[in-house]
């Protein structure tokens, strides 16, 4: 992997970049729409390309319990499996255990845990996690960490970073015994920053991933029912003390304004599984806030979801949409979830062009300005 950074902004950390990976080139920032079972809700791996996905991520969590990594290997591995020919991430299954496995037990081995699938149990260690994602055959593998809950006592975060210090040189420890050091096809590992709401650990964090040595760094524990303000701060608090010259993701987050405020603070990569979840609830994502297309409001109406729509969505009208959800049809729940990957894609797309053109603060201002105008009123 390699990762250059191509323009950086005058009057905030923002840069856009290019991340060369086994499977292809992704352009920075970027917007990673989220394949937990292996597919990404709905929509058709042609279909991500039509909306130009450039890569995606996968659930190792889930992938192990169904269909299992051994079968995945063998039918060849997730990119054949799947059909998804395009870079792929795969997260490392520790925030899964944190929240939806019963009866979890931390210890310094790993999560023991039942599956919530059958109530089998389980065993989710550093090296079986890395031995997953090896088998999965992603171009980005993540550590295994533990994500600590909000809100939790600075004692408790503290000892919870340790442990998820140890695991990342474990993690580290079985990748360099068991798979290729070098090479264009190698995969790529990136820990995860923790420690919660306190600066210093963040710092700690940080700095300790940054001396154990990873190709890339993604800040963990945001998003986890914390305020707002409080993940800025989590985000303000590690990157400083990332290396500039690797690519930074931020995990599990978040809505547009927030992928905007975290491309300023100079974070390359994201996911969400927000444009997929909410479009099957008949919520859209348009240029002046999201709309619920249930509404009674939308029942005559012949305009298409969003101005910016993708031609795949634009020829549809939001009265035809809704009268898609209302007969429980299908078809709905997809050009929802496209329009809305599409929107996120095109977000970041327009991020990049204003970091390269010297006016990302304009840009992400009055992008925000206008999507919550009607937020507030």
């Amino acid at each position: 992997m390699s990762f250059t950074v191509l323009a950086t902004d005058a009057h905030s950390s923002a840069r856009s970049g290019e991340l060369k990976l086994p499977h292809g080139t992704v352009q920075t920032p970027i917007f990673m729409p989220v394949g937990t079972q292996g597919t990404v809700k709905t929509l058709h791996p042609s279909e991500l390309d039509l909306l130009g996905a450039q890569i995606i991520l996968g659930n190792t969590y889930h992938l192990w319990l169904r269909p299992g990594h051994e079968l995945i290997r063998d039918l060849g591995g997730l990119h054949g499996f799947s059909t998804w020919k395009k870079p792929m991430l795969t997260d490392s299954g520790g925030f899964q255990v944190w929240s939806l496995a019963k009866l979890r037990k931390i210890t310094e081995e790993g999560v023991r845990f039942q599956s919530h699938l059958d109530g089998s149990k389980m065993l989710l260690t550093p090296e079986v996690s890395m031995e997953i994602q090896a088998a999965l055959g992603s171009d980005i593998a993540m550590l295994f960490d533990e994500c600590p809950p909000y809100p939790c006592d600075e004692a408790y975060a503290a000892k919870s970073l340790a442990l998820t210090t140890r695991w990342a040189r474990r993690c580290k420890n079985w990748v360099e015994e068991n798979s290729p050091q070098s090479g264009t096809g190698r995969q790529n590992h990136f820990g995860i920053v923790q420690g919660s709401i306190y600066a210093d650990l963040r710092e700690q964090s940080a700095r300790e991933l940054v001396e154990i040595g990873f190709d890339g760094y993604a800040v963990g524990g945001v998003s986890v029912g914390e305020p707002e303000h409080e993940m800025f701060r989590a985000i303000d608090n590690a990157v400083p003390f990332l290396p500039k010259d690797k690519p930074r993701y931020a995990m599990g987050l978040g809505t547009p304004p927030q992928i905007l405020e975290m491309i300023a603070r100079g974070v390359d990569m994201f996911d969400c599984v927000m444009p997929t979840r909410i479009a099957r609830h008949g919520m859209a994502f348009t240029l002046d806030g999201p709309i619920n297309i249930k509404n009674l409001i939308h029942a005559k109406d012949p305009r298409p979801l969003c101005e910016s729509a993708h031609p795949h969505v634009a020829d549809f009208s939001r009265a035809y949409l809704r009268h898609l959800f209302r007969a429980g049809e299908i078809l709905g729940l997809r050009l929802l979830s496209f329009h809305n990957l599409h929107f996120y894609l095109r977000l970041v797309a327009g991020a990049r062009e204003a970091i390269t053109a010297g006016n990302f603060l304009e840009f992400k201002d009055s992008f925000i300005q206008r999507y919550t105008r009607s937020l507030s009123t």
